[in-house]
């Protein structure tokens, strides 16, 4: 496993809160005014905890200025930036535009690449270049695999190898991953493979009773600290080839993931199966006038849901007859993306940007009918459910950025981009065609609420726009001043339009995006989020030695238009009542207020001599998020957090101290029932050692096995009757116990 060592080299920018990244990369023009947040990994140097900690890639940017996780599965966090999250977000892997095909979004982008295949992972937050922007309104993920290595003249190949494993003591979470590549001066080739398992972890101490796992698993118990459906198992393979012929390079990248089952703790439904294949070519080249990239991929992704081994898998069965085996849920994605852009030179002060992007996307979702002769057939069939029937999204974009140095002072960014989204979905239908409460009735009749789906007219196009405007002033080498405004929108994602289930809890427990436990329906009638941000940063550091920096980030975001839960018979839907503690929920426009703070810094206590070189470095982050039109606050934000770390190296030792401080969260959001938490604090020790070809690291995370409630972890349905309204809200998922970590790396 490459264990990943955060080395922070922070420049002031309001574009790109970090950069992760293993080895020097092209400098782009949207480069030009990026901090350098930098993670290497390919020499393995000094901190590798976040590696050693996690099998989750979106976990890598945990500890970063702005940035926090919504907690999903093992390999399944989703990044937020600034309260924001999900499709908020634009994540791009390896070039590729990838979107969630899961009516949980179980399968996130990142989770498409396993930590041990990552070479660099850039953020672009607050105000994103158009180049790297669209159809977002808060930032900008691009996790990328290594670029190619090529033999040197005097080689004739260059061969390289490295092979990893690690264990974690608390949910017993082991894995191996390999990578090796083989290169002369003009070819390369690269095979990456990895495998982990794990099982359910246990919190710091107990948060509900001990006992069976459901009502037809009476010898499955479950402990008390036990989280359940936190289990997974995940297998990642990937093969790249590159030709590199003078100033230009084209690389074909395959993906094939296979992830046979992945619980969620704040779903109701496990992840069975999701299996991915990826096709990715690419080109970049050097030319007189500057610079040319292209790229053209596709990704087909076949997912599957059931309740896992800790909820209950038979329902019905009453007197004496049999039951329904659980609820299967199917869906199919696929992804086409082309890509162009250009940088050209106009002059040595200015470089304009061109590009144009299309991106296709078709979803499935469809539930197969119990077997017929079964209790639940009458509810659950004989049909099979389409909860998305050829669901459409299309995207076309095109942009413009100039970036002008107008001297060693003064730079300024202008850029424009252009998107248009197409959406469109087929005909539904429900388990049955009979009329009544629990049924869904015909669904070529409009007065059913398939037939009333069926016939409104699905189709929408959104003309969306997206503007940036920075400017950078550096008044010498010790400080920089960056202020910045941004205009971003996002048009809704498939489930947020097309989800059109009302009448039965179960159906919108099963749509739900934001691991709440609430049912959802969504609204056709939804427009796109356009959101305004103003941002600055100043960045003050010691000029020569570079011993010590400080960097203070406020931002302003306003959201038009933003897309909120309201109940149903807000937006004109009968849902049905509940006595479960949970709600059933639709969506609507609305408008949101976001402001906050990022503060980071770090200061050389002794550059190397006798004991060894000290570091500290401290971090504070701040965020609040209001729903404008209703007054009530903004869901899953962050409250205020700061993070301590004391970092010592003395020849190939690497010793860390790190605490973690998180405020209680009392601003929740009432229309989701969101639940409140208690402040807490965390100690996590690492250290590590690396001679010659080797690399060992050792870790203790929580180290006094505290108990506390993940503030972004959402509702603990890990157990039970999740189908309807048999588990009961009132629980936050916790946070993990203490965990003895350890991990060796070979490297030839």
């Amino acid at each position: 496993m490459q264990h990943l060592k955060f080395k922070r080299n922070i420049l002031s920018s309001i574009l790109a809160p970090c950069v992760l990244t293993a080895a020097s990369s092209v400098v782009w023009a949207e480069d030009l005014t990026l901090p350098i947040v930098e993670v290497r990994a390919e020499k393995m140097q000094e901190n590798g905890a976040s590696a050693l900690s996690t099998s989750d890639t979106a976990s890598l940017l945990e500890d970063e200025p702005g940035l926090s996780l919504y907690r999903a599965g093992g390999v399944s966090s989703l990044p937020a930036i600034h309260g924001l999250a999900d499709d908020r977000i634009r994540i791009k892997v390896d070039g590729m535009d990838l979107i969630s095909s899961c009516a949980n979004h179980m399968n996130p982008p990142l989770s498409y690449i396993d930590p041990s295949n990552v070479e660099n992972i850039k953020v672009f937050a607050g105000i994103t270049p158009v180049s790297v922007g669209g159809d977002s309104i808060v930032g900008t993920v691009l996790a990328n695999s290594a670029t190619p290595v090529f033999a040197k003249d005097d080689q004739d190949l260059l061969i390289q190898a490295t092979l990893g494993t690690f264990y974690r003591s608390n949910n017993d979470a082991r894995g191996i991953n390999l990578s090796t590549s083989v290169a002369n001066e003009n070819v390369y080739m690269r095979y990456t493979g990895s495998t982990v398992e794990a099982n359910n972890y246990k919190a710091g101490g107990s948060f509900k009773p001990a006992g069976p796992a459901a009502m037809n698993k009476l010898n499955h118990i479950i402990a008390g600290d036990e989280v359940g459906s936190s289990y997974y198992k995940s297998r990642n393979h990937a093969l790249a080839f590159g030709v590199k012929h003078e100033n230009h390079l084209v690389e074909l990248k395959f993906a094939l993931q296979d992830i046979p089952y992945q619980g969620y703790a704040n779903q109701r439904m496990d992840m069975t199966g999701n299996d991915s294949k990826q096709f990715n070519l690419s080109y970049n080249g050097q030319y007189d006038w500057g610079k040319l990239e292209a790229r053209a991929y596709h990704e087909k992704t076949r997912h599957s849901m059931q309740f896992g081994d800790d909820k209950q898998f038979i329902y019905g069965g009453m007197m004496g007859m049999p039951a329904a085996p659980g609820m299967p849920m199917d869906t199919e994605g696929k992804t086409t993306g082309v890509n162009v852009k250009g940088e050209v030179a106009l002059s040595e002060r200015d470089t304009l940007s061109l590009g144009a992007e299309y991106q296709r996307y078709r979803l499935d979702d469809y539930w197969r009918a119990s077997p017929q002769g079964l209790m639940m057939a009458t509810m659950m069939g004989p049909n099979t459910f389409w909860n998305i029937s050829h669901g459409e999204r299309d995207r076309y974009d095109v942009f413009a950025e100039w970036d002008a140095k107008w001297s060693d002072q003064w730079l300024t960014q202008l850029g424009l981009r252009s998107s248009t989204v197409k959406m469109d979905a087929g005909v539904v239908q429900g388990y049955n065609n009979a009329a009544g409460m629990m049924n869904y009735g015909d669904p070529t009749n409009p007065a059913t609420i398939p037939g009333a789906f069926n016939a409104a007219d699905r189709s929408r196009t959104d003309n969306n726009i997206d503007v940036t405007a920075l400017a950078r002033f550096s008044p010498d080498a010790s400080k920089t001043i960056e202020a910045g405004y941004a205009m971003k929108t996002r048009s809704p994602n498939v489930y947020e339009r097309f989800a059109w289930s009302n009448n039965n809890t179960m159906v919108m427990n099963m749509n739900n995006l934001y691991g709440d436990g609430n049912g959802y329906v969504g609204n056709l009638k939804l427009k796109p989020e356009s959101a305004h941000t103003l941002s600055a940063t100043v960045n003050w550091n010691e000029a020569v030695q570079q011993d010590w920096n400080l960097k203070v980030t406020p931002y302003f975001t306003y959201v038009d238009n933003y897309i909120d839960a309201v109940p149903c018979g807000k937006v004109g839907k009968m849902c049905m009542a509940r006595t479960d503690g949970f709600a059933n929920l639709s969506l609507e426009n609305q408008s949101a207020r976001l402001y906050g703070i990022d503060i980071s810094g770090k200061v050389v206590l002794s550059n190397g001599s006798g004991l060894g070189g000290f570091t500290a470095s401290g971090a504070l982050n701040y965020v609040r998020g209001k729903n404008r039109d209703t007054g009530d606050d903004l869901y899953n934000i962050m409250p205020l957090n700061a993070k301590l770390a004391l970092e010592h190296q003395l020849g190939g030792w690497t010793n860390i101290i790190q605490a973690k401080f998180v405020d209680s969260k009392d601003n929740v959001q009432a229309v989701r029932k969101e639940l409140t938490t208690a402040g807490y604090s965390l100690l996590n020790l690492y250290s590590s050692y690396e001679w010659q070809h080797a690399r060992l690291d050792l870790g203790i995370e929580n180290v006094f096995d505290k108990y506390y409630a993940d503030p972004l972890g959402g509702a603990y349905i890990g157990q039970g009757a999740t189908m309807g309204t048999g588990v009961f809200h009132g629980i936050q998922v916790p946070g993990m116990g203490r965990s003895v970590n350890v991990g060796l790396t070979l490297k030839y």
